[in-house]
């Protein structure tokens, strides 16, 4: 099989796992009005928790692409989102509620990392820089 092939079937199937991970999350805890019957201090663990397991496969299913600067910009993304979210949650659980615009802007850095549009994007700009 030639390192096309192979490189475009791992990227699929990391593709679907995140995908699937992603939908998991949605069906089974964040779209649920039993959620908020969860106390915070676990949602925020399995938030984190989902958002680590997109980082690992995207890493794995990333770690092969010849554009190696790609890997490092996921890691980058990642890495310093993470970092963020995770000062929030740390502040939060240590001297209280955080605020509303605070809370927003921590769901929407996670939706961002657990979503699959990062992951396509650099199979996108990775399958642009081999055509040049």
């Amino acid at each position: 099989m030639s390192l096309y092939k192979t490189e475009r079937r791992r990227f699929v199937m990391g593709l679907v796992i995140i995908v699937l991970i992603y939908s998991a999350y949605y069906i089974y805890f964040a779209d649920t009005p039993d959620a908020i019957l969860i106390p915070r201090k676990i949602r925020h663990l399995i938030k984190f928790g989902t958002t680590i397991l997109v980082y690992v496969v995207g890493s794995f299913h990333l770690g092969t692409l010849q554009q190696k600067w790609m890997g490092m910009l996921w890691h980058c993304i990642h890495i310093s989102l993470l970092v963020t979210i995770t000062s929030i949650g740390l502040y939060d659980w240590t001297f209280g509620m955080v605020s509303q615009p605070t809370k927003d802007l921590a769901q929407s850095m996670q939706e961002f990392l657990i979503s699959p549009v990062l992951y396509v994007g650099m199979g996108i700009l990775n399958r642009q820089f081999k055509k040049q």
